[in-house]
C-alpha cells in the first residue's frame, strides 16, 4: 500500500467534491451551458483519476512502491494539467481572463498523462511474477 498516494487520492478527491458543488450551485448563474459542461467533464476526469491513484496506491505491494509514486505522479500531474485547465478555460469569459486562452493546448497534456499512467499500470501489473 502506498500511504502517500491514498493521501494523495484523499486531497484531490475532496477538491473534485468542492469543484463539483461549486459548478453546480455557484457558477450555473455565471456560465452558459458549453461552459458549465467543460467545467463538469474537468470535476469527472479529476474524479475518474482519483480513482486511478487509489488502485496504483492499493497495489504497490505488488508492482513496487517505486512503480506506485510515479504513477501517482503522472496520474496527478494529469488532473492538474487536464482538469486545471479545463477549469480556467470554461470560466475565462465569467472572470475575464483572457490570458487563459493558452492553455489550450495543455489539457491534451493531461490527457496523455492520463492515458501513459494507464498503458504504465498495465505494463507494470503484466511485468509482476
Amino acid at each position: 500500500m502506498n500511504k502517500n498516494g491514498l493521501i494523495t487520492a484523499a486531497v484531490i478527491g475532496s477538491l473534485a467534491v468542492v469543484f463539483g458543488a461549486f459548478g453546480a450551485h455557484a457558477l450555473k448563474e455565471f456560465l452558459d451551458t458549453s461552459s458549465l459542461a467543460v467545467w463538469n467533464t474537468a470535476v469527472t476526469y479529476q474524479f475518474y483519476h482519483v480513482f486511478a491513484i487509489i488502485v496504483v496506491s492499493m497495489a504497490a505491494d505488488n508492482i513496487g512502491i517505486k512503480t506506485s509514486n510515479l504513477l501517482v505522479n503522472i496520474f496527478r500531474f494529469g488532473i492538474l494539467l487536464f482538469s486545471g485547465s479545463l477549469y480556467l478555460l470554461s470560466t475565462k469569459d465569467a472572470t475575464g481572463w483572457e490570458w487563459v486562452k493558452w492553455l489550450g493546448p495543455v489539457t491534451p497534456l493531461g490527457g496523455l498523462l492520463f492515458i501513459f499512467g494507464w498503458l504504465g499500470f498495465g505494463f507494470a501489473v503484466y511485468q509482476k511474477k
